[in-house]
């Protein structure tokens, strides 16, 4: 295929990550292609944008969102690069001074999360409903914020709440756990424990049982993007990929650090079938997710 738009600069939305880094400041440079790399803190208002209005050529993406996004049919590719991940058994979390709930008395409480499509909220939903008996449903999950994909309609045991932040209705009383995503467990939820006892041991069980680390955030590009630059979007990749690799010292060897990959691998598709089915259970989707004809398109994009 030959590109017809190489003279314009390519939007290049990416969290500033270590792995990241090396192409926003020129360190790896992207063949041949000028990429141009706008800067969102915090993040997620770009992710919305990304699959509202198709905003940005190339996008980092949560995994929830680009489940959520495929379903409704915006059109956008995977790339098969896992920018963000960990376990999140540390993530559903109380007050210290608050009732030491066992994860499975959840059933008929209210649960604070950011949105009812966040990545964190489907691994915590995932593994509760796994390892707990909890449903999704058995639970009324309170928001701060709305999916962004515009097509979604929360279920009926969603509500939204006028807080500004999660650990805002945990501290105010409206909820008994909340889900934190991982830099809010540094923040806004500093102090908060967690349900699980033991988390990480949890977690590294879940990895031993599923051979995966759930990933947070990958990589999209627009189909009309992949259509008219292939080449171009193949050149953003394997940079991303050299970065990857290049910055392997700077990740240590926690799920959070093995989880950043570039390249299509056993693990990606565990990950992404058991996010489809934690996805389809949950109600964030309503057909099942093809993952081999995912894979065939990110295969062939990056050869």
């Amino acid at each position: 295929m030959t590109d017809t738009q190489t003279n314009t600069p390519l939007s290049v939305v990416l969290g500033n990550h270590p792995h990241t880094r090396p192409l926003k400041d020129g360190t790896v440079p992207v063949d041949g292609v000028d990429c141009h790399y706008p800067e969102f803190s915090p993040l997620p208002p770009a992710f919305a944008r990304m699959v509202r209005e198709l905003a940005y050529d190339i996008c980092e993406m949560p995994m929830a969102t680009y489940l959520q996004a495929r379903d409704a049919g915006v059109p956008v590719t995977l790339l098969p690069v896992v920018l963000v991940g960990s376990t999140h058994h540390r993530s559903l979390t109380r007050l210290p001074e608050g009732e030491a709930l066992d994860p499975g008395e959840l059933a008929g409480k209210r649960v604070g999360v950011r949105s009812y499509g966040q990545t964190t909220g489907l691994w915590v939903r995932g593994w509760l409903r796994e390892e707990y008996g909890v449903e999704s449903s058995d639970v009324t999950w309170v928001t701060t914020e709305d999916v962004h994909v515009a097509q979604y309609r929360n279920p009926s045991y969603v509500e939204r709440s006028d807080a500004a932040r999660v650990a805002d209705l945990l501290r105010a009383g409206d909820v008994t756990a909340a889900v934190l995503g991982p830099k809010a467990i540094g923040g806004q939820g500093a102090g908060l424990v967690p349900l699980v006892k033991d988390a990480e041991d949890a977690g590294a069980e879940w990895i031993e049982r599923h051979g995966t680390i759930p990933a947070n955030h990958l990589l999209v590009v627009r189909d009309d993007v992949l259509r008219t630059r292939q080449d171009d979007v193949r050149a953003v990749y394997r940079a991303l990929q050299e970065a990857i690799t290049l910055t392997a010292g700077e990740r240590d060897d926690s799920p959070a650090g093995r989880a950043v990959t570039a390249g299509w691998s056993e693990s990606l598709t565990a990950c992404l079938e058991i996010a489809g089915q934690y996805a389809l259970e949950q109600g964030l989707i309503g057909e099942p997710v093809d993952v081999a004809a995912i894979e065939e398109k990110a295969v062939f994009l990056t050869r």
